[in-house]
């Protein structure tokens, strides 16, 4: 792969990854900026060296995007906390899934798919976290009652 496409993808990975986890960080959570970036280049990095074996005989380059989720799996699960009968850290596991996927969608260069969903990403995190904490605090004030 020439060097330039290569750097395409991976900074495109990043940036998505960047995106994705300003969110996350904007919110305190541990899981933010770094580690979005962080595993939206890896998972890109890890497409890009499967797309060097493709037509190879006996090689299916798709055995890395099961291998990539099953990884991001255990970064997902140290994301996730009990405390009592509330579970924290499950959007942000979510999160550090979807930034695997757009990382992949950026090593296979689906420049355009990787745009929408970082975006569909972003808007959920923001749109449905900021709907979520009013309703949360609507219970709240409602069980006060």
């Amino acid at each position: 792969m020439e060097w330039k496409l290569f750097a395409l993808r991976a900074g495109l990975a990043t940036l998505a990854g960047l995106i994705i986890g300003l969110e996350r960080e904007t919110q305190g959570k541990n899981a933010g900026l770094k580690t979005n970036a962080l595993v939206a280049l890896g998972s890109s990095l890890f497409i890009l060296m499967s797309l060097e074996f493709e037509g190879e005989k006996y090689v299916d380059i798709t055995r890395v995007l099961g291998q990539i989720v099953v990884g991001i799996g255990f970064i997902g699960a140290g994301t996730i906390l009990q405390k009592g009968k509330h579970i924290k850290g499950l959007t942000t596991a979510a999160t550090v899934w979807c930034s695997a996927a757009s990382g992949c969608l950026a090593g296979f260069g689906m420049y355009i798919e990787l745009a929408i969903i970082s975006g569909i990403i972003l808007i959920i995190n923001l749109v449905f976290g900021y709907l979520e904490d009013r309703l949360k605090k609507k219970k709240n004030m409602e069980d006060e009652d």
